[in-house]
């Protein structure tokens, strides 16, 4: 973990006998130099609030004499940093740094470690000269050492700085960042830079002008640069980089170079804090906080994206969509995804949704995808959102894109749902033409949803629909079951409406259906809607006790709706799926009302008994049906159910 998340600094301080390792120690906390000194100094925790980083540290002292190898060993693992320290009056402890200490660790925790190292030489008073330059080859030879600082126990001179730099090697390493020997930045951090820029780049032109400058500068240190601070930063990347500043604007190479320059000064914090902002941890990957932050879907709850998610996908649609077509052409979409880690899209999406004439994904498309995966994978969306860089209002992470909807048990209860988002299982037998009903959904006929290769083809369609006046997304979810005998799964049968599709062609294809709905759905606030596919060809009689008219009028559910994809498919029969997902309960009730007097003023003034109160501030009202259409849909349930077979 980095930064501020980390719990805490665990400093670990050896070296030979002698060197002033509990000098040091206790030279920092009482700021003064001890007259006497104990083998060996207590474990001490300095709060977070008197540290530079607001993280509690923790100093721990080794003695030769009180402690064994396999104690020492045993602290070694436990530290977050280790300070070998020496006496730079003593060239034999200097000397033992490489003969014994660092050795001694790299045994201990492997021969490429990635806990930092400071070199610490005491007792500057005691000398006028400096081992530095002795030191600084010894770094070379140890990539492991962060850093060196000569200090004084007794004159305090550098004790604050020390433990700063111990607690900085621990926050903010060098090692991920930077190659001492190449002097350049590592691959790992140049590869989490350019996704930054990229995701930075709003315009996507390759650049970064002023105003993508201080909004990278907001979300990362809170607060934008000024005109002349912006002005001298592209001054200094002009004098280093020749096309570091194109047409006024940073580019790519320009903003890597000053990450490089801030580390190479001294500044690896800022750095630190860029990379952190964007999700990552001290490794330079993506942390697992960042891409699935906690989310609880109680059960009877759904996930959906609210106007923050939309929002941003649209921004990210027109950011990719470069010729301006409304489309995302597959060069498009692969830019669109270079954040990401793979491309999460097949084939399949692209029977998923709208396309264009061409196949390529529209921005009606794009959105319902994103809502599917919101719905049927949530965890999904949360990562993807945190590879394409998804910022909220300030610190929020992906969550504040989505919204958890209330128990249904609750939306029927009260008779009304703020769900935005239906699922329909749409069950049936081979060849009830389930796969061309889902592809009618996007508008496809018959032709064209037969060149789809089934390898290509998704069990799952999804479109928005107007359901008195309200845009709703409709999911359509083709299960495949092979025999009347197979038992289906829960997750096969919960869902806001059912579509039992059947072959008016085939005698034998309604059994299958009504077997289904007996089974699992006869005894559920499930709603269903029986359809008569294949409507263009004659109708056979079928091979049931019941015919399918009769049958929707002994079970109180609506007739059979005929439905034919041979031309055009027609969208009345999905918005009457996702009109009967929203209004489940009143829906049910309505049916009966019909059934037992189908009178267009006896079902009025039954409504209010029904829960559904007609007036100003009328439920139904709201979503724009009034007691005309409510009547009118009663003559129609009403002259389908005269039509019952004989």
């Amino acid at each position: 973990m980095g930064g501020s998340h980390r719990r805490g600094v665990r400093i670990l301080l050896l070296g030979d006998q002698g060197v002033g390792k509990t000098s040091l120690i206790l030279s920092l906390v009482s700021e003064e130099f001890p007259e006497q000194v104990p083998p060996r100094a207590e474990e001490i925790t300095i709060p977070p609030d008197v540290t530079p980083e607001k993280v509690p540290t923790h100093i721990v002292d080794y003695s030769e004499r009180e402690q064994s190898v396999d104690q020492l060993r045993a602290e070694v693992n436990r530290s977050d940093v280790i300070c070998v320290v020496y006496s730079v009056e003593d060239e034999d402890t200097l000397d033992r740094v490489t003969g014994h200490w660092l050795p001694l660790i790299r045994s201990t925790l492997g021969q490429h470690h990635h806990t930092p190292i400071i070199l610490v030489g005491n007792k500057v008073d005691l000398v006028d000269y400096s081992t530095m330059e002795i030191v600084l080859q010894t770094m070379m030879e140890y990539p492991e050492i962060e850093t060196c600082v000569e200090c004084s126990a007794r004159t305090l001179k550098n004790i604050s700085e020390m433990f700063y730099y111990a607690q900085k090697a621990v926050l903010h390493p060098t090692a991920p960042l930077y190659v001492l020997e190449e002097r350049d930045l590592t691959e790992k951090c140049k590869k989490a830079l350019i996704r930054i820029f990229k995701i930075c780049d709003l315009d996507n032109d390759g650049l970064l002008n002023d105003q993508e400058l201080n909004a990278f500068q907001r979300r990362c240190f809170n607060a934008p640069l000024n005109p002349q601070a912006l002005e001298e930063l592209k001054t200094v990347v002009r004098r280093n980089v020749s096309d570091g500043v194109h047409d006024d604007c940073l580019t790519l190479r320009g903003f890597l170079f000053l990450h490089r320059l801030f580390i190479q000064r001294g500044r690896h914090e800022t750095t630190w804090t860029v990379l952190r902002k964007f999700g990552y941890n001290d490794n330079l990957q993506l942390s697992k906080d960042y891409l699935f932050p906690s989310l609880r879907v109680p059960p009877g709850c759904s996930t959906e994206l609210n106007h923050a998610g939309y929002s941003f996908l649209m921004s990210l649609f027109e950011k990719y969509d470069r010729d301006k077509d409304n489309a995302l052409s597959p060069q498009e979409l692969i830019d669109l995804f270079s954040t990401c880690p793979v491309m999460p899209w097949g084939p399949d999406v692209f029977n998923s949704v709208h396309t264009n004439e061409k196949g390529w994904i529209t921005l009606q498309g794009f959105l319902a995808q994103w809502t599917l995966w919101t719905l049927l994978d949530i965890q999904r969306t949360l990562e993807y959102f945190a590879y394409l860089g998804y910022c909220g209002t300030g610190d929020d992470s992906q969550l504040s894109a989505i919204t958890v909807t209330r128990e249904k048990r609750i939306d029927l209860q009260k008779k009304q749902t703020m769900r935005n988002v239906y699922q329909c299982h749409v069950i049936g037998p081979q060849d009830a033409g389930k796969t061309t009903f889902c592809q009618g959904l996007l508008g496809r006929p018959l032709e064209e949803a037969q060149e789809i290769p089934n390898d290509k083809l998704s069990r799952h369609t999804i479109s928005t629909l107007q359901v008195y006046g309200q845009e709703k997304y409709l999911v359509l979810h083709d299960i495949d079951v092979h025999n009347i005998t197979d038992a289906l799964m829960p997750s096969e049968v919960q869902c806001d409406v059912a579509c039992l599709v059947y072959d008016v062609s085939n005698p034998k294809s309604f059994e299958y259906v009504a077997r289904i709905y007996l089974k699992y759905f006869s005894e559920t606030s499930i709603p269903v809607l029986f359809v008569a596919n294949k409507g263009d060809m004659s109708a056979a009689r079928q091979d049931y006790i019941l015919q399918p008219t009769s049958f929707c009028h002994k079970h109180k559910i609506p007739p059979p709706h005929p439905f034919s994809s041979v031309s055009q498919p027609k969208r009345d029969i999905y918005t009457k799926l996702a009109t009967m997902a929203a209004y489940p309960s009143t829906l049910r009730r309505l049916v009966h009302v019909l059934l037992l007097r189908p009178d267009p003023s006896y079902m009025a003034r039954h409504l209010k008994q029904l829960g559904v109160v007609v007036g100003e501030h009328s439920t139904w009202l709201k979503v724009g049906l009034g007691v005309a259409a409510i009547a009118a849909f009663a003559v129609l349930l009403a002259r389908a159910l005269r039509s019952v077979d004989r």
